[in-house]
């Protein structure tokens, strides 16, 4: 029997909750309340406690919840639980921030590839990894089983990007450039776009 998908704005809310609990975990606490949640999250202290004890009981009145194994659940219940391999498309300014930083690591993601199509930086290191031409792409994603890319690429590039991740297989995408890009039934493009998380907050927050 097929497990039922959780709804969006469940499933959104709860990887909040868990980047949160992510770095709450990295600045040594150990427990973590509803009401800090809420104001990290912008999450209501009532609909966080609804989220959470739909999946059972993990906080104590007057202690909050613990961190660890909060994080544990949440990723059980995400489905998130392991480690996930990505490729890395583009070694330019934000592509080079992306590979060095823990942002993907710290959630079970590990960037196992970095590709480019600038002969001038593939073979040269980017923190531990090594710039890679496009032409290793589909070997690359094969052997190192990589079922997430994401695009740190000029727009005018990003289609042709995600074109080879999907032809070698790939099925989801992070697309942190500005243009659109199609993709068929079956994968999955999510736009990480700055400029739109900024407006979002301008709406709910300025007016």
């Amino acid at each position: 029997m097929q497990e039922e998908r959780l709804p969006l704005g469940v499933a959104a809310r709860l990887s909040r909750y868990l980047q949160i609990l992510t770095q709450t975990k990295k600045s040594g606490k150990r427990t973590i309340s509803s009401q800090t949640l809420s104001e990290y999250s912008s999450v209501n202290p009532t609909q966080i406690r609804r989220d959470l004890s739909a999946f059972g009981k993990f906080g104590k009145r007057g202690v909050g919840y613990n961190v660890d194994y909060l994080i544990g659940r949440i990723k059980e219940i995400l489905h998130t639980s392991g480690q996930h391999n990505l490729a890395l498309m583009g070694s330019g300014n934000l592509g080079v921030a992306i590979a060095t930083s823990r942002i993907f690591a710290d959630h079970g993601f590990d960037i196992a590839a970095l590709f480019d199509t600038d002969t001038v930086k593939i073979g040269h290191p980017v923190g531990r990894l090594v710039v890679q031409p496009l032409s290793e792409v589909a070997e690359t994603v094969r052997q190192k089983n990589i079922i997430v890319g994401v695009l740190a690429v000029p727009p005018a590039a990003a289609q042709a990007a995600a074109n080879l991740l999907i032809n070698s297989g790939v099925r989801i995408i992070f697309n942190y450039s500005e243009a659109l890009v199609d993709a068929p039934p079956g994968v999955a493009i999510h736009s990480m776009s700055p400029a739109g998380e900024l407006l979002y907050a301008l709406y709910f927050y300025l007016t």
